[in-house]
This record gives structure tokens, C-alpha cells and sequence, in this order.
């Protein structure tokens, strides 16, 4: 961007100073900081070490001064030079971080001013190994052989027999223990001394998954995986760290256009708190909410929805009701002393909000649980109940208006976990359940439900049909557990996690997870629901299992050219195609989810790949995928961006190629979601960028300990590393 005759003149005021001394410290070597153009609202220099100008190290600028923590972050190009660009007036502690060095004192420095930072090489292999992303940590787990595999029970090997694989305890791994937490953390890697005292490794590891507010879900996770296998495993894993045991492999600097990334975080929310996801648009309109709010989802930790003004840095929350008092809450679960917070319950919600969407008028909807379990009476003489009746459902649909601050709690009689609306002129609010326990996929007429207010009338369901007699329609079916009739067809017993309507068709897609760990023993599949004009009588699955050698879907996105993309535990980032499909897609065959092999496309994660296992994939885990439908990043259309989180990091694949941008403060940075958002289309790279929050569970195993909030995330690309 040219500057003006007022930055001009600025830049020579600056300049001279620095020449005098008399702006700015001087952190160690002298650099040319006169060869960095700033203008009032941003700090630049160099960073330089022992070793000369320091490429591909991230600068912080953190402050305090405003309603909220304030922190911004960005790299040096390949002569050490920084631009941290606009910036709120304030007092900024200012440090440099970077792989193979240790941070650097911190200094104090205003907006419009220039330094020169010292960067600190480390003094051993050890302590440069504490700045590398998790997944470099959590590599060196010891995951049982093959030939141990299906388990032997506790007569045997301590895995259960339910465990038919490797890849299914690997996929357990990272699908129930990493997805809700950053599991190479300092915080994990490390025992605390709470739990060690007078205890050997194990004891001590089945205390501290005993502890807190999640010991139910973490006892799910251990039981799958056999509970005296893990904490063998794991004890033995961070045996060794404390021992002196470190990554056989190290992470790369940015690279390239990895070097123009500005990431701009803000705290919300309270340190006790996490946040799943975070909506700042419209996904299908990023216009939409130009400079408004960001809205989280706080999932089982409170009803204490948080809010961020990202223009004024201001951070709020709004209380989130529910239909029944006697619905439960998280201060009723088991838990053990904390290492952390002692016998304190940090969280105090009831309505488990996972997901929050938001719409075409700026209205934000959310998956809340809103009463107990049990269906109310309408859902047993609903019409989607003829093709499959429900009794339960765990988490209903809720609706809030900012403009007027009034709730719609809308009660459903399916589970919803993801929800995304979809391009058809009825604003249908499609959602996912999870599990597979349900075995549908339900949906809301948004333009009924506004016109009535009758949640019964306004939604609907339908059972996950696969056309096995290959007629191409919709007809009598078997249930999951009957064999192949074939005069029939065969309904599949699986559920959406990811949800995705389709762009460019009357398509509804959804992924489901990996049951390789249970007594169902069912693949993750990708799946196409086409509607049909009665989506509860008409609606026809396909399934497609990822190919062989791989496994996990987790996530799923389209982008405007119809590629679907999911992310796997086996450590890939996978588009499907079906446009590519040769063969048909019907018949007998249709039920294993093995037919169109020719529509899939691996992509290897980066980074190193737990030790023993396949070299094909990798450690790297990513929550979910996004498809950067609108350039709005800057790294073209229908860009797919994963949440890495052993990486600590989003991914963009562009090109065949990964694009790697990590967030290096603070440690541990764990997401679970991305959006993009365009504040002003004139305004080039800087009107537009991409949201997100920390979504683990723990904000207190990483950076900053109890004193962690939940942070939001904004990620924008500009053309160089200088570009202010």
C-alpha cells in the first residue's frame, strides 16, 4: 500500500529518532530499522541473534491497556524484518518466538515506533523441543504392534476384543482423547506433581483422568481402548519425556507465503470456561455481519454464551435459557480433585451447546440441550416417524435474535450436534446427531418455523436409506442388523457428525464417524442424502468409506465445485469427487461404502508420523475441515482448511501443497472450526479474514495455566511480510 505524504513524513520522523536514540529500544544488534516503513498505527524492525538476521520467527506484541487481552502476531521475512500493522493505540509488551530458539526478554513499545529484538538461540535440544507443536510429543507414543490386534481382553493383552485394529485404537486416540484435548501439551506430556505424589506412573495417570468434570466421557474413551493398555501407554509415554526423551523430528520456520500471516487474538470468556466453536457470518454470504459480533458455543462448561466486539475489544456474554429445570447439569457429574483447581467444579452448564450457526439476517442459532432425554408426545405421531420413530433426543435447537435479545428454544425430536443451513428457498436448518444412535438425519424448515412457530410442523427426519436393490429410488427397506433383501433396500445405522447441504445441487452430505472400537464395528463413511421432493419418504443415501490404508473422517465441507472434504485420523486430508464415479452407484455392493473408489484423493498431513506406524500418514489430527469457498483468506476459491490441532495450526492446501499457518502464543492452540468473514470488500486483504477460538476443553494445560481464557482468533493474509 503506497504511503502518504503524512506517513511520509512520519517515516522520517521516525527514522531521525532512531538515528538519535531517542525511540525505541535497542534489544541487542543494531539492524537497518530505517528500511522498515511504518505508519503511526503499527511497530516494525528486525530481529536479529548471534547468529545474524533471524528468518521465520514470529514477533508478539501483547498488551493489556485495552477491555480486553490484545495480542498480535506476525513473521519476519528472510532478512529479520517485522511489520506488526494496526494496532489500538496502547502500551505493547513486544518478544520474539521462533523455532530453535527460546523467547527473548520482553520490551515495552508503543504504536509508530521501531526496535531492534534480540532473538535468543536455545541452549539445548531440550529446551528448543518446549516451542514445538504437540503432535511432535505425543509422536513418540508407544501404539500397541499389530499382531496385537483384535484385543484379548484382561485374559490377554488388556485391549478388548471390540478393538479389531490399529488403525481403530489409533482413530480412538485421536478422535475421543485428542479431539477434546491438545494431547502433546505440556500440560499432558507432563504429570503434574499432584497426581505423582507417592503413586507410580500408572496409578497416577488413572487418577488424573479421574479428575474433573469429564471422567464419564474420558472412561468411554479409556474403556475402548482397554484401561490397563492406556495407561500402560501413556504412563510409558511420558516416562520417557520425563526421562529426557525428545521428538526425533523438528518442525520448519515459515515458509513463503506462510510468512505473511497476521494473526490477531483477543481473551473471551472465563478462564473456567471453554469454547467449542465460534460463527462470526453467514457461511453462505460472508457479508453478512460486517464488524459484528463474534458468538461462541461453551458446550458443557456453562450457559454463559460469550460474545467479542473485535472493533471496540470488548468482551460480553449472554445467558442462554432452557424449557425444563430438571434437565441435567455439569455440576452433577463425577469428578476427582483437580491438579489445577482442587475440588472446585468449573463448570456449571446445562445446556451442552456444541454448535452455533448463523443466519441470513444475522440471527444466531445454536445445538442446545433445553429439557431431559425423553421425546415429548408429538414426536411418536410425527409423520417422519412412520420411517423411523424416536424416543430420545439429546440436544435440541435454539435461536437468538441480537437486535432484540429475544430466545426461540425449539424443541426436536431428534439429536442435533452440527447444524448448517442450506441454499434452498426455505432456509432449511440441517443438523447432524453425533452418534449413531439415532440412525437419522434431521432438519428445520427456518421459513415455517418464522412463519408458525410450530417446531413439530416446521421439521422433519429421515433414516439413512442405501438403494441396495439398485432401482434408483426410495423403497421398502431392511434395518441395519437384517441381511440384504433384494427386492429392498437397507438402512445403514449411522449419523451425521459433520453436516454439509450441498452448493450445486438438491443434496445434503454428512460424515460419520469410525466404529472399529464397538460392538458395532462400523467404518466412517462420507455420505450423500439425495432429498428427493418428501425428504422423510424420498431421501436415498450413498456411502463411500475413505480407501483402503486410510481411516477416521472426521469434519466435512463442499466447495462451490461440488468436492466434498473431510479430514482422517490416519493423518490426511481427503477430497471425494463424485463426478469422477464410473461405475454405478446402486445395488448390493452400495451397503459396504466401497464402490467409486476412483472419487477419492489422499493428501499426507505434514509433520512426522507416530513411531511405529504407517509412514503413508501422519500424527497430525485435525478436528474438522473448512472450504474457503470465497478467496476470502487470499489463497483462491474453494480452498479446503483444516484445524490441525497436533500441529497447532490451520492447513490450506493449495495447489497439491499444504500451507502451514501455526499459532505459536500461546502454546498449545487447539480448534475446532473455522469461518471466513468480509468486513469490507474495498478494503483489500485487510477488510476480510478468517475466525476462530481455542476450542480444547482445557485451556489450563497450555500457556498461562488457570490464568488462560478461551482466546478468539483472526487469522488475515497480506501480500508480503511488510505490508502495512
Amino acid at each position: 500500500m503506497p504511503l502518504t505524504a503524512g506517513h511520509r513524513l512520519k517515516m522520517s520522523s521516525l527514522a531521525l529518532s532512531i538515528m538519535l536514540g531517542t525511540i525505541g529500544p535497542t534489544n541487542g544488534q543494531q539492524a537497518p530499522t530505517s528500511k522498515v516503513a511504518i505508519s503511526a498505527s503499527d511497530i516494525g524492525g528486525t530481529v536479529v541473534s548471534e547468529h545474524g538476521p533471524e528468518a521465520g520467527v514470529w514477533v508478539i506484541a501483547e498488551t493489556r491497556d485495552l477491555p480486553t487481552r490484545f495480542a498480535k502476531i506476525v513473521v519476519t521475512d528472510d532478512q529479520g524484518r517485522f511489520v506488526i500493522p494496526d494496532l489500538p493505540a496502547a502500551t505493547y509488551r513486544v518478544w520474539t518466538r521462533g523455532y530453535g530458539l527460546v523467547d527473548a526478554p520482553k520490551v515495552d513499545a508503543r504504536t509508530g515506533g521501531l526496535l531492534d529484538l534480540r532473538a535468543v538461540p536455545a541452549p539445548s535440544a531440550r529446551e528448543a523441543a518446549q516451542y514445538y507443536p504437540g503432535m511432535y510429543w505425543y509422536a513418540l507414543l508407544g501404539v500397541p504392534p499389530q499382531s496385537e490386534f483384535p484385543g484379548t481382553g484382561d485374559l490377554g493383552n488388556h485391549i478388548p476384543p471390540t478393538m479389531k485394529s490399529q488403525a481403530a485404537w489409533v482413530d480412538t486416540i485421536k478422535n475421543m482423547c485428542q479431539s477434546c484435548h491438545a494431547l502433546g501439551s505440556r500440560g499432558i506430556r507432563e504429570i503434574p506433581a499432584f497426581f505423582r505424589a507417592g503413586n507410580d506412573s500408572q496409578t497416577a495417570w488413572a487418577i488424573r483422568t479421574q479428575a474433573g468434570q469429564a471422567q464419564a466421557y474420558m472412561a468411554v474413551a479409556l474403556g475402548s481402548l482397554g484401561v490397563d493398555k492406556a495407561y500402560t501407554v501413556f504412563a510409558d509415554w511420558t516416562d520417557r519425556i520425563a526421562a529426557g526423551e525428545l521428538p526425533f523430528a523438528k518442525p520448519e520456520r515459515p515458509q513463503g507465503v506462510e510468512r505473511n500471516v497476521v494473526i490477531t487474538s483477543w481473551d473471551w470468556a472465563d478462564p473456567k470456561h471453554y469454547q467449542h466453536d465460534a460463527i462470526s457470518t453467514d457461511k453462505r454470504d460472508p457479508t453478512v455481519n460486517a464488524n459484528g459480533l463474534i458468538w461462541g458455543s461453551p458446550e458443557e462448561s456453562t450457559d454463559l454464551v460469550p460474545t467479542l466486539d473485535p472493533v471496540r475489544n470488548i468482551a460480553g456474554e449472554v445467558r442462554h435459557p432452557y424449557l425444563d429445570p430438571k434437565i441435567p447439569s455439569s455440576l452433577d457429574a463425577l469428578r476427582g480433585p483437580s491438579a489445577y483447581w482442587g475440588e472446585e467444579p468449573i463448570w456449571d452448564g446445562h445446556t451442552s451447546i456444541h454448535n452455533v450457526m448463523m443466519d441470513e439476517k444475522g440471527k444466531v442459532w445454536f445445538t442446545a440441550r433445553l429439557r431431559p432425554r425423553e421425546n415429548p408426545a408429538f414426536c411418536s405421531t410425527h409423520p417422519s416417524a412412520a420411517a423411523a420413530p424416536l424416543q430420545v433426543s439429546d440436544r435440541q435447537l435454539s435461536m437468538y435474535d441480537p437486535a432484540t435479545g429475544r430466545w426461540d428454544l425449539i424443541d426436536t425430536c431428534f439429536t442435533t450436534h452440527h447444524l448448517y443451513f442450506g441454499h434452498d428457498p426455505d432456509n432449511t436448518l440441517w443438523t447432524s446427531a453425533g452418534g449413531p444412535a439415532s440412525g437419522v438425519v434431521g432438519w428445520l424448515n427456518t421459513r415455517v418455523y418464522r412463519e408458525t412457530h410450530d417446531a413439530a410442523k416446521a421439521q422433519g427426519w429421515t433414516p439413512i436409506i442405501v438403494d441396495t436393490n439398485g432401482n434408483g429410488r426410495r423403497d421398502d427397506f431392511v434395518e441395519a442388523d437384517q441381511p440384504l433383501d433384494p427386492s429392498k433396500d437397507k438402512r445403514v445405522m449411522a449419523a451425521f457428525y459433520g453436516v454439509m447441504p450441498s452448493p450445486v445441487d438438491n443434496t445434503v452430505w454428512g460424515q460419520s464417524m469410525d466404529r472399529g472400537f464397538s460392538r458395532i464395528d462400523q467404518p466412517g463413511y462420507i455420505i450423500r442424502l439425495d432429498l428427493g421432493p418428501d425428504p422423510a419418504r424420498t431421501a436415498l443415501a450413498e456411502i463411500y468409506q475413505p480407501p483402503e490404508g486410510s481411516f477416521g473422517p472426521r469434519g466435512l465441507d463442499i466447495g462451490l465445485d461440488g468436492v466434498a472434504w473431510t479430514a482422517l485420523s490416519s493423518g490426511h486430508l481427503a477430497s471425494f469427487d463424485r463426478s469422477k464415479c464410473r461405475g454405478p452407484l446402486g445395488g448390493p455392493q452400495a451397503a459396504e461404502g466401497r464402490l467409486c473408489p476412483e472419487g477419492w484423493r489422499l493428501y499426507r498431513f505434514p509433520g512426522p508420523q507416530i513411531r511405529g506406524l504407517d509412514t503413508s500418514g501422519s500424527a497430525e489430527h485435525a478436528y474438522y475441515v473448512w472450504v474457503d469457498r470465497y478467496n476470502i483468506l487470499g489463497l483462491g476459491a474453494n480452498v479446503p482448511i483444516a484445524s490441525a490441532n497436533g500441529g497447532e495450526r490451520l492447513l490450506a492446501l493449495v495447489n497439491d501443497s499444504f500451507v502451514s499457518l501455526r499459532v505459536p502464543y500461546p502454546l498449545g492452540f487447539f480448534t475446532k472450526n473455522v469461518d471466513g468473514r468480509i468486513d469490507d470488500p474495498a478494503a483489500g486483504w485487510k477488510g476480510r479474514g478468517l475466525w476462530t477460538t481455542s476450542g480444547t476443553r482445557a485451556n489450563f494445560h497450555g500457556e498461562g495455566g488457570t490464568e488462560a481464557s478461551p482466546n478468539v482468533f483472526k487469522f488475515q493474509l497480506r501480500p508480503d511480510p511488510l505490508a502495512h
